[in-house]
């Protein structure tokens, strides 16, 4: 029975999302486990023996074999950076091409990814309509400004399909229907092309039930 190093947990979340994209992108055989979170099962006990926030998603890590523990990660961005040690090549690029893979990639966490999340936060709260309107314009005005990455090379991040690109589609992806595609043409060629990778729609499609 072959022996499959990596575990990940967690549900149809864009931070589950990307590390299950980063996974196929990487090439690592990993095994889903869903965590339903209506019946909240992130809240169990065993669960939260791997998280005590209760949060995911989750990875644990036993490539190193049964004579060492198992490395449990509970942070999205610190399991992304760990796939990338661990497959530097496929995710960062070529030595060259890192810092800019590594600017880039903070680029649409801080500044597309962040405010999104927090205005989604904010969505059930009357009297944050106006900081949640803010929010949300932060985050398209920083997706309209990687129009730039996308018409100076194929991938956003440098010479690769790497960690800016996997960041990058999920949050295009959830604003899809709002952006003006027409001033994006750069933005869509590589929108379009990354969506048809078969290591996105893997990873897009990883916690479906």
């Amino acid at each position: 029975m072959t022996h499959i190093p990596y575990e990940l947990f967690g549900a149809r979340t864009g931070n589950c999302i990307r590390v299950a994209i980063a996974f196929e992108e990487a090439g690592l055989p990993y095994t889903i486990r869903l965590v339903d979170m209506k019946q909240k099962e992130h809240q169990s006990a065993e669960f939260m023996a791997l998280n005590p926030s209760g949060k995911v998603p989750v990875m644990i890590d036993r490539s190193r074999g049964p004579e060492h523990a198992p490395l449990v990660l509970t942070q999205s961005n610190a399991i992304l950076y760990h796939l990338a040690d661990l497959a530097p090549e496929r995710l960062l690029g070529s030595r060259e091409s890192r810092p800019r893979a590594h600017e880039r990639f903070f680029f649409f966490l801080t500044d597309v990814i962040l405010p999104s999340h927090a205005a989604f936060w904010l969505r059930t709260e009357d009297s944050a309509n106006v900081a949640r309107r803010i929010l949300n314009d932060r985050a398209m005005h920083a997706i309209r400004l990687a129009e730039r990455f996308a018409s100076e090379n194929a991938f956003l991040g440098g010479d690769t399909f790497g960690l800016a690109d996997i960041a990058a589609v999920t949050i295009v992806h959830a604003y899809e229907r709002e952006l003006e595609w027409d001033a994006l043409p750069a933005l869509r060629r590589w929108y379009e092309a990354a969506m048809k990778r078969p290591s996105v729609a893997r990873g897009m499609r990883a916690f479906d039930d």
